[in-house]
């Protein structure tokens, strides 16, 4: 599959549009004529300070033009990329670079200060990269000096099953694990979700997701396809994302749904000019009705494409286009995950691995064009989440008559309340029809005579008046059984929230599996 090189986009864009704007960063931009010839010459640099074929490089540091060319020059080098999750603790790095063995490092600014202690955790580091502006620290090679020395190489021609990356996950509920993709696998996830128009052919594209996460990865490699202007902001935040759609025009941006909700309850949005923006893509978590309804509203005439997926897919596993959000179509579809991408299959199974019948919940098992190669070092893990060329997601679901995905909960997150499963992702949606409430989150929590208890987490809207416990239980009454309602409320400034914007469950349980281990019966007061 001599087409299923992750560097084939470069050589394509330097060939077709060298003097295309590829990236901007700040008041930087490159053609894609300088990205592919800086991508070499870094690949030059990388190979020279030790990178062999099949090296791991990790990158630990904020979204930049940089990181995406130290994406694809690990590529072209014939390297293995390890992007860090920037939110996680310097043990919790230092666990993923020594599981992969990475020995050569990428960090900036932010993150150079934390080199010392992930040398001492991570003894197989060998070489630090700094890609930063100003000097490089000492004991750091330079990123842009690397560049300067160094004559461009010819690409590695990496491709099909050659390991691309080891992408960890799941570091927030327990050990990570480093999920193995392939070039062909990435690739074909990318190639795949442009066929079903994820992006455009004259989209500016904005990065503000983090680039570690595999979504920004995969709309990276979309973009870079298409031959797009990308424009890249370190971080989020509403008054970044708003002054970058200003300033390039921006018509295609990713999002996870705690960052929709931030941008669509944050008055400054009028103060700038955003007619340009036509798309938003959207995925990481569920989404409620009414955020979806509130982004409507404050977007007019924005489309909304949901791409459901997981890492282990690489990563897109279905898409709700922008003509299943059309309320009055079919407003049942606006809770559905869409139809699997081309090239994908699903099926839901029961307990006993069965296939479900139609509209019966069971556990989603994805195949096809994107599925993981297993994860790193863990052959026990890799056997019970790949069955039979079957990746099993972890998500409870069901498909209905028309073969739209309907994702009910994680199957760890289902609550058994009484003998009844409730759905934590329909709670929530519930309770985000109340106007007052600007985000959510359900749990279950241990109960001595339910054996667990449906708990609440709220931050209410800025501005309104916050509900109280038996508002909100009164208001899920009229739009779920009375079972499902919350037995207890708690309000928030804020949510808990991952590197990549997803709600961490986890951090909201442990307070009561920490008390319920202790000995206390954990039931909550209901206030």
């Amino acid at each position: 599959m001599a087409g299923a090189m992750l560097t084939q986009a470069l050589h394509c864009g330097a060939r077709l549009y060298p003097q295309r704007i590829a990236s901007c960063f700040g008041a930087r931009s490159r053609t894609y004529g300088e990205l592919r010839d800086r991508v070499s010459r870094l690949a030059a640099g990388l190979r020279e300070l030790g990178m062999q074929t099949g090296d791991r490089v990790g990158v630990l540091a904020l979204n930049s033009d940089r990181y995406l060319e130290t994406l694809f020059a690990v590529w072209w080098g014939g390297g293995v990329v390890n992007p860090v999750n920037v939110r996680w603790s310097v043990p919790e790095i230092a666990f993923s670079l020594r599981d992969c063995e990475t020995r050569l490092l990428v960090v900036d600014a932010a993150f150079a200060p934390m080199v010392r202690e992930l040398s001492e955790r991570a003894p197989c580091l060998r070489t630090i990269i700094h890609a930063d502006d100003g000097a490089a620290p000492a004991g750091m090679f330079d990123h842009e000096a690397l560049i300067a020395e160094f004559s461009p190489i010819d690409d590695a021609g990496r491709q099909g099953d050659d390991l691309a990356g080891v992408f960890y996950t799941g570091g927030t509920t327990g050990k990570a694990k480093g999920v193995m993709l392939s070039h062909a696998g990435l690739h074909g996830s990318a190639i795949a979700s442009l066929a079903e128009g994820v992006v455009a052919e004259q989209d500016v594209a904005l990065h503000v997701a983090p680039m570690f996460h595999l979504a920004d990865i995969a709309f990276l490699l979309m973009a870079t396809m298409r031959g797009l202007r990308q424009a890249i902001c370190p971080r989020f935040a509403p008054e970044l994302v708003f002054a970058a759609i200003q300033e390039h025009g921006v018509s295609n941006l990713l999002l996870v749904p705690t960052m929709i909700q931030m941008l669509t309850d944050d008055p400054r949005r009028t103060d700038y000019r955003l007619s340009s923006l036509r798309h938003i893509l959207y995925g990481g978590s569920s989404i409620s009705e009414a955020t979806l309804a509130r982004t409507a509203a404050c977007f007019p005439g924005v489309r909304l494409t949901q791409c459901y997926g997981l890492t282990e897919m690489s990563p897109v596993v279905s898409i709700l286009k922008p003509h299943d959000h059309d309320p009055v179509a079919d407003r049942r579809r606006l809770r559905s995950a869409g139809r699997p991408l081309i090239g994908v299959e699903v099926k839901v199974l029961d307990p006993e691995g069965r296939e479900c019948p139609r509209k019966v919940v069971g556990e989603l098992a994805a195949r096809g064009i994107g599925a993981m190669q297993g994860y790193w070092n863990a052959p026990e893990q890799s056997a019970a989440a790949l069955r039979d060329g079957w990746v099993m997601t972890g998500d409870g679901a069901y498909v209905d008559d028309d073969g739209y995905l309907f994702i009910v909960d994680r199957v760890k997150d289902m609550i058994v309340s009484g003998g009844e499963n409730v759905y934590s992702a329909e709670v929530e949606n519930a309770i985000a029809q109340h106007p007052a409430v600007a985000a959510c989150a359900v749990i279950g929590i241990p109960d001595a005579q339910w054996g667990e208890t449906v708990h609440a987490v709220i931050v209410p809207k800025p501005g309104m008046q916050a509900p109280d416990a038996d508002a909100i239980r009164t208001h899920c009454r009229a739009l779920i059984a009375g079972y499902k309602c919350p037995r207890c409320v708690e309000f928030r400034d804020a949510l808990p929230l991952s590197g990549a914007g997803k709600i961490l469950k986890s951090e909201l349980r442990a307070p009561y599996r920490a008390s319920s281990a202790a000995g206390a019966d954990g039931s909550a007061s209901g206030a």
